[in-house]
């Protein structure tokens, strides 16, 4: 049973979005998929860290949702920058199970134990908040984290961290998330959102503050799942 990671899918088969205009992307959905079979077996579970689907409401995922859930393995989901048909909790959890999508739960607010690893994490924010409309949203995801990594602890073992946004930046920090990170004693964090080759080289990864920090945006990725465990 083994725990693999990605973020920023990006799908759009239930709308009209298509990624493939950009560098890199072309036929990204059938490379994604004969990579994801490639490597994730039923047994194991697949975190995707946020920027699911292009749809603009929660029905309108349907198609994108059937996609993943075709796929093998369970899936734990986190929201992204992006994903504009999140709703509440409970109405994710109710359209997943009315259309017997069983193999997708969400992760918002609580935790789930995979093997001997936590998953928890949230959405996280800009490394720039400065407006007051920023900070009240960094400050709510800076709540959310601590309630999924108090989640986390309760299942007695580790809690990894999974983000959307990167908790550092080309040299920049969200010092609210990263604050949390370091007095919970978290020691992985996988993050997506950064794209191109560009952005990416300018992602933090390895090491930082005793965090290892690993970027795991679809394309950086060549559409692989990555290992975390």
């Amino acid at each position: 049973m083994s725990l693999f990671a990605i973020a920023d899918l990006h799908l759009s088969l239930g709308c009209d979005k298509p990624m493939d205009v950009f560098e890199g992307w072309r036929d990204y959905t059938a490379r994604l998929e004969k990579n994801w079979r490639a490597v994730v077996g039923e047994d194991d579970t697949v975190v995707i860290a946020g920027d699911i689907s292009w749809a603009m409401k929660l029905e309108e995922t349907l198609e994108d949702f059937q996609f993943i859930h075709s796929l093998p393995g369970q899936k734990l989901i986190l929201k992204g920058n992006h994903d504009y048909w999140w709703t509440t909790k409970k109405k994710i959890d109710d359209f997943l199970r009315l259309h017997g999508l069983d193999t997708i739960s969400i992760i918002h607010n609580n935790a789930v134990a995979v093997g001997d690893i936590a998953v928890c994490g949230t959405r996280g924010w800009l490394y720039n908040s400065e407006t007051a409309e920023d900070i009240k949203i960094v400050n709510r995801e800076v709540g959310r984290l601590n309630a999924s990594i108090d989640e986390a602890e309760k299942t007695g073992v580790r809690p990894v961290v999974f983000l959307h946004y990167p908790p550092v930046y080309d040299g920049a920090e969200c010092k609210e998330i990263l604050g949390v990170l370091k007095s919970r004693g978290i020691t992985e964090c996988y993050f997506g959102h950064i794209h191109g080759s560009q952005a990416s080289r300018r992602a933090v990864t390895g090491s930082y503050g005793g965090i290892k920090m690993v970027l795991i945006s679809c394309d950086y990725l060549n559409f692989m799942p990555i290992l975390v465990k």
